[in-house]
């Protein structure tokens, strides 16, 4: 079941960002949901597979302005997820950063080449990730 953080303490300085964070692993999406809600103008959901993501993506119930996508999940891994976000009508051109351990150069390019917009390395450093995904999905959106 997806879940919703935001910080109330939003005051209109930055402008709100909508990110959706897909991860099979619960310690993972948790700690990167709590993380991306350290900015105060971060809404984060949560999705515990790429079915789960798409189907909610489908329902139009809610819109994400980018997307944390892991790249290992059982079933649909993050590629496979990525082509059927980007075969949904509308989400096109979605920013989306893939999450990952494998980092070589070889597989940064691999996900770039799949459509990523950015990838964001594993472990996951809590005090620059909201950062660092506001500054790919703004960038991407420009």
């Amino acid at each position: 079941m997806p879940f919703l953080l935001c910080n109330d303490d939003y005051h209109g300085m930055v402008r709100p960002l909508k990110i959706l964070c897909i991860d099979d692993d619960p310690d993972i999406r948790t700690a990167a949901a709590m993380a991306l809600a350290l900015d105060p103008a971060m809404v984060v959901r949560a999705a515990v597979s790429g079915s789960e993501a798409v189907a909610l993506l489908r329902s139009d119930a809610w819109r994400p302005d980018g997307i944390l996508l892991d790249v290992m999940m059982p079933e649909m891994d993050g590629p496979a997820t990525l082509a059927a976000i980007r075969a949904l009508g509308g989400y096109a051109d979605l920013p989306v950063i893939f999450m990952t351990a494998r980092a070589r150069r070889s597989d940064i390019a691999g996900y770039t080449a799949l459509g990523a917009d950015g990838v964001i390395v594993k472990p996951l450093d809590p005090m620059h990730l909201a950062s660092d995904v506001r500054f790919l999905v703004e960038g991407r959106r420009r």
